[in-house]
């Protein structure tokens, strides 16, 4: 008989590569329980679903601290603690660590360029104990976040990317130490500095660049402990938390609060912002009968308002599902540098014993000697090039990014974007601005005693109308607002109006479909037309996509024709209308399964899913909080130009990065068989060392001269 299912995310500590990844999962392959066991390297959860009781998830995470790593029960409150605490730890010890390098170095420059005779024996003797002083207690406290991974590895009997690491600083600074006591010439402080400081400097910029994601999904129900007043069948009135609320609750919605669930409306008329949920460009009059999505924003007017679904299945909550769907299949993504230092690494420690164990049993070396070789070909063949080469070109490309008004939020979205084949766009908010605009010319006196009326209501198309208005206003008294409708004034003793046609001019047939709003002056009504505009420089941005032979489409939740309209000014042939967030995350993932790579650009909770379900996504700045959380980069400003601009530093950077690995390559293959073959001493490994890593910053900074 088969058990029923249980699942539970546990927080993995200590992953590192792709290697770590592979560990964990496949101790769970060979379990004939496990029906999923999946880890996601941007939030280092573990995402397990098994046959037998919830308690047994204890076996399993005492089965993945068996591997060496650090494992827990995911709660969101402790998650974000326990990064804040990880990221000041790595903090502190760059800097202690970067200090000590520093204040070595410039002892070891005085070490290097004078002898022995001009020095002095005492002299030579000091510095050394000056450098020793310095960076013992710096290699002690900042070595520490490697040291404990690579023992708490071994003690299971496990390797990880840290041990050799710690091989590496251990290993120089004990040569350094008996160089000192036994009046060597050359000791090795710096390099054991310089080693640990860029790896460091790469750890900490990989823990700032993991992904965000996940906790957009843990807030976006944040408002489930909000109350709303519900009356009951006698009319007697009782606070309830949106938590608490149940199927056939009536309970009254005021203007300006979010319908907390879906429902009906009961009882009321106004108008409601429905562009996080449906993507409506523009405000939508609702009224008894009317079926709403939670999420959907209340503007004008109180309405009683009944619950249909509990809080748990309301389409916010399957956003939330969706999101958290998404984000696992993520878990294929490993950084370029972690791919390549799985076997890098343990490679060139492998070859460092070897040599060690060359001189000594076959070339009858002494182990100073055999040791000290071994020691140079693990400072020449040190990772610092390969852990600079996308750690730098990160920085540069965040800079150079910023300065087009776009921030970068995941660490590996530039590797992911310069490989997509899709791009799919949003319409409102994304496309166009999101914002009403007033289309075609009127008769001036018209357009003065409308928007004269129109600056005593905060309805959004009455905004746009004012806006678009530069001319005297006129004077309007007995300003009253019936909400729903519209608003009604006297100018010169005659009663004016301006609100919904249904209300203003109910006789008149008018099938035109853009957004409009009706004014009355007495003797005539006159309608005034709204329009959703273009960003600046979107025909453009899709102009650059298409002829890098990326297929554009248009995906929203607003009417046909409205999306019809945008597309044909953008030159978008591909256009997907009146679609629900299940929909969008539906159509990205058709994208996965047809092996094309998809970029989601969208601003609205319903794009929130097929955000987080696209390889790469973006967001405008007037994104809503969740969407900007999910989005892998965020934009600013008014233009779709940061669109194709993130998409060029995208493609130049990955070029810059895979030359950097090609340098570090060639290096090491040239400075291997040297070291091995004991032509070069700890001081020369040393310098060469730190020239490789110059070279690959050096290439790097030319993608400064990429023109966007």
């Amino acid at each position: 008989m088969t058990e029923s299912l249980s699942n539970a995310v546990v927080m993995v500590e200590g992953l590192h590569c792709a290697g770590c990844i592979r560990k964990i999962e496949s101790a769970f392959e060979k379990d004939p329980d496990i029906e999923t066991a999946r880890v996601n390297f941007s939030n280092h959860r573990l995402y397990l679903v098994w046959n037998g009781p919830q308690e047994k998830v204890e076996t399993y995470i005492k089965r993945v601290q068996n591997l060496g790593f650090g494992a827990y029960p995911f709660s969101p409150d402790e998650e974000v603690e326990l990064k804040k605490a990880q990221q000041k730890r790595i903090l502190l010890a760059l800097a202690v660590a970067g200090f000590a390098m520093g204040n070595v170095m410039l002892i070891s420059i005085a070490l290097w360029i004078t002898d022995i005779d001009t020095m002095g024996e005492g002299t030579r003797q000091l510095l050394q104990w000056l450098s020793a002083l310095i960076a013992l207690p710096a290699i002690f406290f900042s070595g520490q976040l490697f040291f404990q991974s690579a023992y708490k590895a071994l003690s299971h009997s496990k390797t990880n990317m840290d041990v050799p690491i710690s091989v590496a600083l251990i290993l120089t600074t004990a040569i350094s130490l008996w160089g000192m006591f036994n009046h060597q010439e050359h000791i090795y402080f710096d390099s054991a500095l310089m080693l640990m400081f860029f790896l460091l400097v790469g750890r900490y910029l990989d823990m700032r660049a993991q992904g965000q994601a996940t906790q957009a999904a843990t807030d976006i129900l944040g408002h489930l402990n909000e109350t709303y007043t519900g009356i009951n069948s006698n009319g007697d009135k009782t606070e309830y938390r949106v938590s608490d609320l149940l199927p056939g609750m009536e309970i009254v919605i005021e203007a300006g609060r979010r319908f907390p669930v879906d429902g009906i409306v009961v009882k009321g008329e106004s108008d409601v912002d429905a562009a996080l949920i449906t993507g409506e460009t523009l405000p939508v009059n609702i009224e008894k009968g009317t079926n709403l999505y939670a999420g959907t924003i209340n503007l004008s007017a109180p309405v009683i308002f009944k619950v249909q679904k509990i809080a748990d299945e309301s389409v916010t909550e399957k956003i939330k599902t969706l999101l958290g769907q998404a984000t696992k299949n993520k878990s294929t993504y490993m950084r370029i540098a972690d791919r390549a230092a799985q076997i890098y690494t343990p490679l060139v420690h492998s070859l460092a014993l070897i040599t060690f164990v060359f001189w000594l049993f076959y070339m009858k070396a002494d182990w100073q000697t055999s040791l000290m070789i071994a020691v140079s070909v693990l400072i020449i063949t040190c990772p610092c090039a390969l852990g600079l080469a996308v750690p730098v070109v990160h920085v540069l490309a965040i800079g150079k990014l910023l300065k087009k008004g776009v921030i970068l939020k995941s660490g590996d979205a530039l590797e992911r974007l310069q490989k997509i084949t899709n791009i799919v766009f949003d319409k409102t908010g994304v496309l166009t601005t999101g914002q009403a605009q007033l289309m075609d010319d009127y008769d001036q006196d018209i357009f003065k005693k409308a928007a004269s009326l129109a600056l005593h209501s905060h309805h959004p198309l009455s905004k746009a109308l004012v806006k678009a208005y530069d001319g005297e206003t006129a004077e309007m008294t007995n300003i009253i607002e019936y909400p729903g409708k519209g608003i009604e004034g006297q100018y010169k003793g005659r009663v004016v109006r301006l609100g919904r046609r249904g209300w203003i001019a109910p006789d008149i047939e008018n099938d035109n479909a853009s957004v409009q709003t009706w004014f009355d002056d007495g003797h005539v009504q006159t309608p005034f037309y709204f329009s959703d505009s273009l960003r600046n420089n979107a025909s453009e941005t899709i102009k650059y996509f298409k002829s890098q032979n990326i297929e554009v489409s248009l995906l929203t939740g607003d009417k046909k024709d409205q999306a019809n309209k945008i597309a044909t000014q953008s030159n978008i042939n591909d256009v997907h209308a009146e679609k629900l967030p299940e929909d969008k995350f539906d159509f990205i993932e058709n994208f996965s399964k047809q092996n094309k790579k998809s970029l989601m650009v969208g601003d609205g909770l319903n794009d929130a899913a097929a955000l987080a379900a696209a390889d790469v996504s973006m967001a405008p700045s007037s994104a809503v909080d969740l969407t900007q959380d999910t989005a892998d980069i965020v934009f600013m400003g008014d233009s779709l130009e940061p669109v194709k601009a993130t998409y060029k530093i995208a493609r130049h950077s990955q070029k810059m990065v895979k030359q950097n690995f090609t340098l570090a390559v060639v290096y090491n293959v040239i400075a291997i068989p040297f070291a091995m073959g004991g032509f070069v001493t700890p001081v020369i490994a040393a310098i060469a060392m730190s020239a490789s890593s110059l070279i690959v910053i050096a290439n790097s900074f030319r993608l400064n001269r990429v023109q966007l």
